[in-house]
């Protein structure tokens, strides 16, 4: 599995969301690719993306399994990332 995440160095919710982002990286190993909403503008369109940044999209083999929009706390943001099975047991 791997999650796609879609920001902006403009976007409040996503600065917001960098802090949750790090803690989740520190403490899990997982698959990622960051994107930017402007400098990735072409890549970013094959998301079809709303009106609200940012956006996490998990995907396992290929097929979108949970889209996460907007802010959520840390421990919110694990949860529906441990019930599709992205994150495994956390970092010593």
């Amino acid at each position: 599995m791997k999650i796609v995440k879609i920001g902006a160095i403009w976007c409040g919710g996503c600065l917001v969301m960098n802090k949750v982002w790090d803690k989740l990286k520190n403490n899990y190993s997982f698959d990622s690719i960051e994107l930017d909403y402007d400098m990735d503008e072409d890549e970013v369109l094959k998301y079809n993306l709303g009106d609200v940044l940012p956006v996490f999209i998990v995907y396992s083999d290929e097929k979108e399994v949970l889209r996460i929009v907007g802010e959520l706390s840390y421990d919110d943001f694990v949860s529906k990332l441990l019930e599709v099975g992205v994150l495994n047991v956390e970092k010593d």
